[in-house]
């Protein structure tokens, strides 16, 4: 069983359990994928040109999948030519690679639903956060920032850079600067409803970046 899927986060809105507790959820689009490569520890024979054949070894077990479709104007022609020779007939967007103990249960082209997950169950999701742009330190790194009184003439911009010795300003210092836009992953979220004819899941609590975003769920390793 793949122990991920590739999906695209629609929204968040709650849910209300037996008891009457509202639980606030994010629903999540996951699938349908597409198998479009696999890679093995085993050595196989591969065919090179029309009459030659090599033996090669991946080194270890893996299943890569395509997600979504596109303009086939919008793929890379190396893609292009990846996707064509997998013969899965789709124009696939995004391809991830997941490792797994087996490549035995699965074949080029095969589909890979949301069922894979069920209820109950704890998944960790990765996903792009919302980008801010160029953010100053009181809204970057919630600096106290200066008096609103007293002839202070600026309020919000940052002040010493560092003491007087070095005579420089330390790598890694808390600045204004680009925000947001960072690849995130939360851990130990639960699945509260899996909807497998709409390849919906829905999971607790939030989950970073804006609507349409991609992500990546995978089942909790622990």
């Amino acid at each position: 069983m793949l122990p991920g899927i590739i999906g695209k986060k629609i929204g968040m809105t709650h849910l209300f359990t037996e008891d009457g507790k509202m639980v606030p959820v994010t629903v999540l689009q996951a699938g349908p994928v597409y198998v479009t490569q696999i890679k093995t520890d085993e050595n196989r024979q591969v065919q090179i040109g029309e009459k030659g054949s090599t033996t090669r070894n991946d080194g270890y077990n893996a299943v890569q999948v395509g997600y979504e479709e596109a303009k086939e104007s919008k793929l890379s022609f190396p893609k292009h030519g990846h996707l064509k020779k997998s013969g899965v007939g789709k124009n696939l967007k995004t391809l991830k690679e997941f490792r797994v103990d087996t490549t035995a249960e699965f074949e080029l082209g095969q589909e890979i639903k949301v069922d894979i997950f069920g209820e109950g169950e704890a998944v960790t999701v990765t996903s792009t956060s919302k980008g801010k742009g160029f953010q100053g330190g009181v809204k970057r790194y919630h600096f106290k920032g200066q008096h609103m009184t007293h002839g202070y003439m600026t309020h919000r911009r940052p002040l010493s850079n560092g003491a007087t010795g070095p005579q420089r300003v330390f790598k890694g210092s808390r600045r204004p600067g680009r925000m947001g836009g960072d690849t995130v992953t939360q851990k130990g979220l639960k699945v509260v409803k899996v909807d497998a004819e709409r390849n919906l899941i829905l999971v607790s609590g939030s989950v970073a970046g804006p609507n349409g975003t991609e992500v990546i769920i995978n089942k909790a390793a622990r």
